[in-house]
């Protein structure tokens, strides 16, 4: 791939900075700094968790696509009032409670192929650099002490609110902390809190205390990539005010702080209401991964514009499931049949001669791929058009290969497949939908998950499957037809192919049809299976 973006398909982002869309160009010739906010590690991360970090995942795997060398940071809290009442409750310390959440997030995360961060800092592994960095934000006259407390004097930045649009007075100090009389601007908010009975705290020229919430990552994104970077992420409710606090405490420490690109993904949304722990109307991923795939958890995630609302909904869900199991069927089907016909492919070195249809898909689906990558990751458009057109044409030229043709021709099909499963697979690598398992692998454990919604395991299906076998020859095929049905209301295909009744999942055909998509949000086509394709 080329080192950097040709003229024709110039990556252009949003900048929530100056609300548009902006041509992407790094401070450093070939090198991307991004950084990006993590999770308060108290508990299990949920669905808004997911989609924050699988649209940066994206963004990171696109930019080293484009072949930039890119130092990703994205921190722990670890140290918090939320984590502080958690451990409290439970008996636990607070930094051995965050810690085991934050192995399990680490957890989900790996599941849902989402690729390592350069560094995952930890505020209680840097104190020392945030308390030198609230040391220069006072001597600079922009933080005060009151009482071992310290507090920005936003007063004092005149350009306070330029991400945000935000008044002062709408600042609540961050809703985590309560407004404090000893202020000298209700606005002003906390960058070290003086230690209080039971809590952690750690020694510093105020006395012991802990840092508050916005100052964890000023320091930690200086630390790792200077004053100076390219990408600042996260989610839409950060804008105000932690990543506007971030920019006033930033700026205040070193006048020449500056980040490029503000970057920030939509909510996830439980019927049209944001999706949160502290609402209560949140899921967990390890919840969603219990019943459906990985990755199908991602193609849904992925199947909305990453700055669109994304409305949770099992039809959603439903389909993801759907379309990733055609997928995985399709490129089981071409890598199969490839391994049996290796004999038949030329081993000359010579370019792969293809098809005139293969050629056309092939320039298709890369150029697309291209063009809607490059606008904003617009990952919803990718998965639809050119890409169904591909495994469309696989599953064709599959057919092909089981009827009689001249050997020239035959070679053809052959190296078409060949080329066309590759340019998928770049794809759906950059996309983060190539997994680590064969094809096979991932299709039964699809399957394994279908199984498990349907409240059914594997021996079930099997003893339906003959039983509706015996009604059939008994030429009952109301009721054959009645069984199937049966099955395919749990999301349980059954397809006879040839004399064997084979079954895959499928979406429930009875759902709730009021449930709509969010804006941006595709709903995934519903594709035949390739099996169905071809017979």
């Amino acid at each position: 791939m080329a080192k950097k973006e040709t003229q024709e398909f110039q990556f252009v982002v949003y900048n929530t900075m100056t609300q548009q869309k902006e041509v992407f160009k790094p401070k450093t010739p070939g090198k991307v700094r991004m950084y990006v906010c993590g999770v308060t590690a108290y508990d299990f991360s949920h669905l808004g968790h997911a989609r924050a970090a699988v649209s940066f995942d994206v963004l990171y795997r696109y930019l080293k696509h484009l072949g930039y060398e890119v130092t990703y940071v994205r921190n722990f809290t670890d140290v918090d009032d939320k984590i502080i009442r958690r451990a409290n409750e439970t008996g636990e310390d607070p930094i051995s409670l965050s810690d085991r959440y934050c192995k399990e997030y680490n957890i989900d995360m790996s599941d849902l192929q989402c690729l390592s961060p350069t560094h995952e800092p930890r505020v209680s592994d840097h104190m020392e650099q945030i308390k030198d960095m609230i040391t220069q934000i006072i001597n600079k006259d922009f933080g005060y002490v009151v009482d071992g407390d310290v507090f920005f004097a936003v007063d004092k930045f005149p350009n306070y609110g330029k991400l945000s649009g935000q008044k002062l007075e709408n600042n609540r100090a961050g809703e985590r902390v309560a407004v404090d009389s000893r202020k000298r601007n209700p606005s002003d908010f906390a960058l070290w809190k003086a230690a209080k009975p039971g809590e952690p705290s750690w020694d510093s020229p105020w006395g012991p205390g802990r840092p508050g919430w916005h100052i964890e990552c000023s320091a930690m994104s200086a630390h790792y990539l200077s004053f100076k970077f390219d990408i600042h992420g996260g989610g839409l409710d950060l804008i105000f005010p932690h990543h506007e606090n971030e920019i006033a405490q930033s700026c205040a420490a070193c006048e020449e702080s500056d980040v490029s690109y503000w970057m920030h993904n939509g909510h996830v949304t439980n019927n049209n209401e944001k999706m949160s722990k502290s609402l209560g109307n949140f899921f967990t991923i390890r919840q969603i991964t219990e019943r459906y795939h990985p990755l199908a958890l991602r193609y849904f995630l992925i199947n909305a514009h990453y700055r669109s609302p994304l409305n949770y909904s099992v039809v959603h869900l439903e389909g993801a499931s759907d379309a990733v199991f055609y997928i995985y069927q399709t490129l089981k089907d071409c890598q199969d049949a490839l391994l049996q016909l290796q004999e038949e492919m030329p081993n000359d070195g010579k370019p792969a001669r293809i098809t005139p249809d293969a050629k056309e898909c092939i320039s298709k689906l890369r150029n697309e791929f291209q063009v809607k990558m490059s606008d904003d990751l617009s990952t919803s458009l990718i998965l639809t058009g050119a890409f169904l057109e591909a495994l469309k044409l696989v599953n064709n030229l599959l057919t092909m290969l089981k009827k009689k043709q001249q050997k020239q021709q035959r070679l053809l099909v052959i190296q078409s497949l060949k080329e066309i499963e590759n340019e998928v697979m770049k794809v759906l690598d950059v996309l983060g939908l190539q997994p680590p398992w064969s094809y096979n692998e991932v299709l039964l454990q699809l399957k394994e998950k279908a199984l498990t919604r349907a409240g059914l395991v594997e021996d079930d299906v099997i003893r339906l499957i003959n039983e509706r076998a015996e009604v059939r020859r008994n030429k009952d095929f109301l009721k054959s037809d009645q069984m199937r049905a049966h099955l395919q209301a749990k999301g349980i295909a059954l397809m006879d192919v040839g004399t064997e009744t084979i079954w895959r999942p499928c979406v429930p055909v009875q759902q709730d049809s009021e449930i709509v998509p969010s804006e941006g949000q595709k709903v995934p086509p519903k594709p035949e299976s390739a099996k169905e394709c071809r017979s």
